[in-house]
């Protein structure tokens, strides 16, 4: 059994870490409402949005804006895993990696997979073995629609002058605190609904067609990278509240055992000088 001094050591280092994995939990609680509030506002409109370009998507073949909606064979793949720039967030990080690394070895297996980071951690582990053409650690630092868009943009124009013949997206879907989704969404081509589009909606163009397909085309592009990365951010912040809630709930527990080892330590060590004490009157006595 470890001496008194090296149990006390003990507790008060568990002690410490108890009081930051409970500052870290309510800080990630206190990031995540705005995060889960910004995705939950935001996801309908960008949902409906999606469906709308996937509904026009249908009838953009040789006109202005099928470039994006062209359907190639596949050879050329570009994968976009959303990870953190930190870590202590459970299987949060890993999940994504895993998945990239699964995706390239057997869904893409045999064709040429470039990857463009988001988020450091991704970053640090794909570069070991995989081609990394582009990192974006920096847009956690401001995140805004307008940083996002430069992203889309590289990666729309990549895959206009044909450099990619598809683009996915992986990243980990909000649900709520404790849960999250892993992901992996087709980015480009645009994937239309399958069925006959027309006898869904007919849609009446103003100005023109064309106009309203430059400008609905690359925004809705652009807010669908952006859900994805909100979607990816509010994840990470439920993810690491749920990872130090659990840390705090083991580090307590620890504590606990080791005050009652101690306790029984103590307990032992006072038995001892006692019965010392008593057999050294006894021997006085005699």
């Amino acid at each position: 059994m470890a001496n008194l001094k090296e149990i006390r050591n003990r507790i008060t280092s568990i002690g410490s870490t108890m009081q930051i994995t409970s500052a870290m939990k309510m800080v990630s609680a206190a990031k995540l409402k705005k995060a889960q509030d910004a995705i939950t506002q935001m996801r309908p409109y960008a949902d409906k949005l999606t469906e709308l370009l996937q509904n026009l998507s249908a009838t953009l073949e040789g006109e202005v804006g099928g470039v994006y909606s062209e359907q190639k064979e596949i050879s050329k793949v570009l994968l976009v895993p959303i990870t953190s720039n930190r870590g202590l967030c459970g299987g949060f990080n890993s999940s994504i990696i895993k998945a990239s690394i699964h995706i390239i070895k057997n869904k893409y297996k045999g064709k040429q997979v470039d990857i463009l980071t988001i988020g450091k951690k991704g970053n640090d582990i794909l570069s070991k073995n995989f081609t990394i053409i582009e990192n974006n650690n920096d847009v956690f630092d401001d995140l805004t629609f307008d940083n996002v868009a430069v992203i889309a943009e590289k990666i729309m124009a990549l895959f206009a002058e044909g450099s990619y013949d598809r683009v996915d997206l992986l990243y980990n879907r909000f649900k709520n605190a404790a849960t999250q989704i892993e992901t992996i969404e087709q980015f480009l081509p645009i994937e239309p609904i399958e069925g006959d589009v027309k006898t869904k909606i007919d849609y009446l163009f103003e100005p023109s067609k064309a106009e309203i397909v430059l400008e609905l085309i690359p925004k809705s592009l652009k807010t669908q990278l952006y859900k994805a990365i909100r979607d990816s951010f509010a994840s990470e912040h439920g993810a690491r509240m749920t990872a130090m809630h659990k840390a705090t709930d083991n580090a307590t527990e620890l504590r606990d055992e080791l005050l009652l080892t101690y306790n029984k330590a103590r307990q032992a060590a006072i038995t001892n000088e006692i019965l010392e004490i008593v057999g050294g009157a006894e021997a006085l006595n005699n």
